[in-house]
């Protein structure tokens, strides 16, 4: 190899190293300055809309006259702060992964027959309202024990190539922070202000739905709906947010 190569193979990998063990940084940081201002804002937010129908929906009375907020107060009030922001979960004794989502429906069950299905608007904007109520919380994943094999399998599939791109999240999300693309700079991917509003679409979209967006612009097979495959990306997801402070409902491109 050429010196000149050389040198630039070295610079290639000195920068590498650097975008892959940078801080977490919030997605907040790369967003335009209008951007942040209509975040920031409680009227023009438009995330609020669904924290608003989740309040709704949480107060709703069901068939068995019962509701959410039997158990945790009109304005979820008696939510634990701390304990939200450790969601996803893992369960030890089921072995599976507990998304916030997956306990708010599962909770569902128990008051009503006819539970809303995974990613259903009416259960993002419950998942919104529900973790609004920790916002300013710092995002605080359990990352070792039984739970380490999974964010492991998903830091797998954060690193797989897809798609006709054959690109990975990795590409985008740990090389190239800051650049622009399609007019917007790229962030880290942090995962601690969904669910977030896109003004790209024009919806609330939790986490599991953001992914299997950037796997359709990849021109990949999203992961199923409730497949293990996007619950442990999204687990490895949220666990390199830990430090940050929950922003839902962030509003993102």
């Amino acid at each position: 190899m050429k010196l000149d190569n050389k040198i630039i193979l070295i610079a290639l990998l000195a920068l590498l190293t650097t975008k892959l063990y940078a801080e977490p940084v919030s997605g907040y940081e790369y967003i335009k300055p209008e951007t942040r201002t209509m975040q920031d804002d409680d009227f023009s937010n438009p995330g609020l809309l669904a924290v608003d129908r989740g309040q709704e929906l949480f107060n709703k009375k069901y068939e068995t006259d019962k509701t959410c907020s039997d158990c945790h107060g009109k304005e979820g009030e008696m939510f634990n702060k701390k304990r939200l922001a450790r969601y996803p979960m893992y369960r030890n004794r089921s072995n599976e992964i507990i998304t916030l989502q997956k306990r708010i429906r599962n909770c569902q069950a128990t008051i009503t027959e006819n539970p809303l299905q995974t990613d259903h608007p009416d259960l993002i904007s419950l998942e919104t309202f529900v973790r609004n109520r920790a916002h300013g919380e710092i995002v605080n994943i359990q990352t070792e024990g039984p739970v380490a094999e999974e964010i492991k399998e998903g830091e797998k599939l954060y690193t797989t190539r897809y798609g006709l791109i054959d690109m990975s999240c990795q590409h985008c999300h740990d090389f190239y922070p800051g650049q622009m693309i399609r007019g917007q700079k790229i962030s880290q991917g942090q995962a601690n202000g969904f669910p977030a509003y896109r003004l790209a679409t024009g919806e609330m979209a939790n986490l599991h739905l953001r992914i299997q967006q950037c796997m359709t612009l990849l021109r990949a097979e999203p992961f199923a709906t409730d497949s293990k495959e996007i619950e442990q990306l999204g687990l490895y997801l949220m666990s390199r947010s830990n430090g940050l402070a929950i922003e839902t409902p962030a509003v993102r491109y």
